[in-house]
């Protein structure tokens, strides 16, 4: 049995999102096979993580994705952009010297304030909103893992089984640690399990799974207008993380799929 405590866990995958711009200093980008192993490479210098660590990665399309992301700096390097390598980064660094485990209770704790599972006790227009647009989400959860959880209508937490929990767990474990760290990181992103493991499944798309976890700006939205710089640059950040996640999931698991999405989800 696993026994679920709720630890202080500190998500260390925005490690570099606060790091000072500076200025291109290569002119171009590779990698460079090492064995099982990828490196990036700026000009003829090897890139390194913010521990001074050699960043190397076990799978040639991420190491791409990551010298992608750095050749894609014009003028000016900003790290906050750049999420894979920010990914890869506390992966190899490992700040806080999590365990796998460590990242799975916190995902199978924060369950129990997803986004999806907190609804308005109000039977106006957002709450059937709510209804319309999270609930398929919510049973397709449950469905998928033979799991059931109750959303709330109050600020008291949603119902969360022990045995939710457990199965939700050993699912999670039968992943590596790197996309284990991604899921955390689409967790964190989203403010939703849920959410997070649609878009892995590849039920829903990113935007469907960004437009979701947004649900109530965007209902505001639709009677007191978009402000552009504003929401319209949070929806496109989110989504930019997001898709950075979930890319990191998929090129660390062992398992590939060609199922195709559920336009009926999509549509929400």
């Amino acid at each position: 049995m696993f026994h679920f405590k709720f630890k202080i866990f500190k998500p260390t995958s925005h490690a570099t999102r606060h790091m000072a711009t500076v200025k291109r200093f290569y002119r171009k980008t590779n990698i460079l096979s090492s064995g099982d192993q990828f490196e990036v490479t700026l000009d003829q210098r090897k890139l390194k993580t913010p521990k001074g660590k050699v960043f190397e990665v076990n799978n040639k399309p991420l190491a791409l994705a990551v010298a992608m992301e750095w050749d894609s700096q014009v003028d000016i390097i900003d790290r906050s952009n750049m999420h894979l390598t920010a990914l890869v980064s506390t992966s190899l660094d490992n700040p806080h010297n999590h365990t796998k485990l460590d990242m799975v209770n916190y995902i199978v704790n924060y369950l129990e304030t997803d986004t999806v599972l907190f609804q308005t006790n109000d039977s106006g227009d957002l709450y059937n909103f709510q209804l319309k647009k999270w609930d398929p989400v919510i049973q397709w959860f449950c469905d998928r893992y033979q799991v059931d959880v109750t959303k709330t209508l109050s600020i008291k937490a949603p119902l969360v089984s022990p045995q939710t929990k457990e199965t939700l767990a050993r699912h999670l474990l039968s992943y590596n640690f790197n996309a284990v760290q991604g899921y955390t990181y689409a967790v964190d992103t989203l403010k939703s399990v849920i959410l997070a493991l649609a878009t892995a499944e590849r039920t829903i798309s990113v935007e469907t799974a960004v437009s979701l976890a947004r649900l109530e700006e965007e209902y505001q939205v639709s009677f007191w207008g978009n402000v552009e710089w504003s929401h319209e640059l949070n929806k496109q950040d989110l989504q930019s993380r997001l898709s950075a996640a979930m890319l990191f999931v998929h090129l660390n698991s062992s398992w590939t799929t060609s199922k195709p999405k559920n336009d009926e989800l999509n549509n929400l």
